[in-house]
């Protein structure tokens, strides 16, 4: 039986990738490598942000690109970042994706419990189930 849901949860420090199925599910956890993770004022002459970190960013596509549906969640705004890298560069993984959530620091239990009720709604919602 294949794994073909992941739910990504992510922020600019680190992503928790999970592949799961009905009955069981793999985990795996990126680090980003970001210096500073919290950057949260502007800098002198700075926007305040941290810049994209382009091999993170591919990493995960890598790790999720034999997925059938893809999950995205995270607390901040790194998810839309990376939803924004896979449609310019990996384009059939974006086509993957189903949402995009706004989710706190979850353990991987409790994302894993939350993302297989998503997955039941979503899959009920195309008629996959």
């Amino acid at each position: 039986m294949s794994l073909s849901h992941v739910v990504v949860w992510l922020d600019h420090a680190q992503a928790h990738i999970i592949h799961f199925n009905r009955d069981t599910a793999e985990t795996a956890v990126l680090k980003s490598g970001a210096v500073n993770a919290h950057l949260h004022t502007k800098s002198a002459g700075g926007s305040g942000h941290a810049a994209e970190n382009i091999g993170y960013l591919n990493e995960i596509a890598a790790h999720v690109k034999e997925a059938l549906e893809i999950l995205i969640v995270g607390p901040g705004q790194e998810k839309m970042t990376l939803i924004k890298h896979l449609q310019k560069q990996h384009h059939a993984v974006a086509e993957k994706v189903v949402g995009v959530e706004t989710v706190d620091h979850p353990s991987d239990g409790q994302l894993l419990a939350w993302a297989r009720k998503y997955f039941v709604k979503i899959d009920n919602m195309l008629g996959t189930a």
